[in-house]
């Protein structure tokens, strides 16, 4: 039974059950992704269960994260753009922000 306190991305990080889980999520709030991301649902970008469904070339997803552009989702975003995450992001926090999303 899942805890009624717990948000989804929480209850969705338990099922990975792994405090470094945890530790990627807060990086990805401190680097701004959930801004326009979340794990369960689209909120303006694709829900990164849907991503991670996909199984993109882990390369090619570090390289759109760092240089953002548009174009592979406009199904779910209607052509919304993502923006360029490096240098404002440090290329070892994409590689880990990527990785955490790929084990979804």
């Amino acid at each position: 039974m899942k805890a009624r306190w717990l948000s989804v991305p929480a209850a969705a990080l338990l099922m990975l059950g792994s405090s470094q889980a945890f530790a990627d999520l807060d990086l990805a709030k401190k680097s701004g992704c959930l801004a326009c991301h979340s794990i369960e649902k689209k909120v303006v970008g694709p829900a990164w269960k849907d991503v991670a469904a996909k199984k993109p070339d882990r390369a090619a997803m570090i390289a759109k994260v760092k240089k953002g552009g548009k174009g592979n989702w406009n199904d779910i975003t209607g052509g919304v753009p993502m923006p360029p995450y490096s240098p404002r992001v440090a290329d070892a926090d994409i590689e880990t922000l990527v990785d955490f999303i790929l084990a979804l």
